[in-house]
């Protein structure tokens, strides 16, 4: 029957078709994006969400150029050769005009060789490794989130008014936990001599043993504790180090764990007075961040997570380059990038020349158990500007071999 149907089709019908076709192409922009949606859906509906609201908010607007925009989204696996071939398939099958996305630091790492190797623009939402944008950095790929580096430079004061001397670490074992210790282990012996790393435990990415490594860092006699886990890992981190006393009278440190998807599941279990970074979006008044909420809360009927400003302002980003590049060009993308400024929830940022990296910020303050729910308090937006390395370092970093 298929085939029979076809048959009856004329040529000038066929050429209408593919004509109307060629006009829905050049009349849209499409924004291919790949991340890791099945294995970390707490970060990444809410992401998600934020995306489309972005794609809803500049249609609405006229789009860019005068194109409507499209977005073309797939799972990586959480790995960074399905990364690779999701990619080529968002590129070569898709056409799609940019590419952006990722979750992991090892599958961000991934596309971004794979945008190296087939010179495409890439633009990375969330990895945070710092080798996105340093060590690794190449001239296809730019980066929205604070890495590791910014974050730890973040956190390091606050770790060093604590007067602790003896630190204990705990980092998922892959690109992102690795970059992250080694970021706050340089930059807090270079802010306290003194001090000393008496422990590291490094589970595999989802499959910490929570008893095991908690007992180790206890049997280490810590003063202080940097964390790096997220997710479900954190949980069952924080439970066990509840119920075996660990975080008694000893301070943490903690990466990411103030954001919401990761703050929530915690509930009664949230522990007191935890440094962290984190998101307390209920909180924020300035006027950026009250037209996200309000915009939002009325398309979802729902709270925004981190995930959600990251996915809104990757999106945002993506259409400001594409308005100031005059279309899609990659080589005019890269130089459009180059300086570009964007509005966001937390105010303008602008991505570096020298590093690709963007200035957006972080929030940095303090875990509560607020009656059985975790919040965030007593925090500082830290503008991202002001905890990256200079202009001088950066070219050293991405010069060397």
């Amino acid at each position: 029957m298929t085939t029979r149907r076809l048959a009856l089709i004329t040529p000038v019908a066929l050429a209408t078709l593919l004509a109307a076709g060629a006009t829905w192409a050049q009349s849209t922009y499409k924004i291919g994006e790949l991340n890791s949606y099945k294995a970390q859906p707490a970060f990444l509906e809410p992401y998600k969400k934020g995306m489309e609201l972005a794609i809803d908010e500049i249609n609405a607007a006229g789009g860019i150029n005068g194109k409507k925009v499209e977005l073309v989204t797939r799972d990586d696996n959480a790995n960074p050769g399905d990364a690779v071939r999701v990619a080529e398939e968002l590129v070569s099958r898709e056409k799609v005009d940019v590419l952006t996305g990722t979750f992991l630091s090892n599958t961000g790492m991934a596309v971004a060789d794979f945008a190296k190797q087939k010179k495409v623009f890439f633009l990375a939402g969330e990895p945070l490794t710092d080798k996105l944008t340093w060590q690794g950095g190449n001239e296809y790929t730019f980066r929205l989130r604070p890495g590791t580096y910014m974050q730890a430079a973040m956190l390091v004061p606050e770790a060093v008014k604590l007067k602790k001397k003896r630190w204990a670490l705990i980092y998922p074992n892959y690109e992102y936990g690795q970059s992250a210790v080694a970021a706050f282990k340089t930059l807090l012996k270079a802010a306290q001599p003194d001090v000393e790393f008496v422990a590291e435990q490094a589970p595999p990415l989802g499959k910490v043993d929570a008893g095991s490594v908690v007992q180790a860092l206890a049997d280490a006699k810590p003063d202080a504790i940097f964390n790096v886990l997220f997710a479900a890992d954190l949980s069952k981190f924080v439970r066990e180090g509840n119920t075996r006393g660990l975080f008694k009278d000893r301070t943490v440190v903690s990466v990411l764990t103030g954001e919401p998807e990761y703050l929530d599941p915690l509930k009664d279990e949230t522990p007191n007075g935890w440094i962290v970074t984190g998101y307390p979006w209920q909180d924020i008044q300035t006027p950026e961040h009250k037209a996200f909420l309000q915009a939002y809360q009325a398309k979802f009927k729902d709270y925004p997570r981190l995930g959600s400003v990251v996915g809104y302002s990757m999106i945002k980003s993506a259409a400001a380059g594409l308005k100031k590049a005059g279309g899609s060009d990659t080589t005019k993308m890269i130089a459009a990038f180059k300086g570009l400024e964007v509005d966001s929830p937390f105010g303008k940022i602008t991505y570096r020349p020298e590093d690709h990296q963007s200035t957006m910020g972080a929030f940095v303050g303090k875990t509560k158990n607020d009656g059985g729910k975790g919040v965030m308090v007593d925090y500082t937006y830290f503008d991202g500007a002001k905890f990256q390395p200079s202009a001088a370092e950066i070219k050293k970093s991405r010069s060397a071999p």
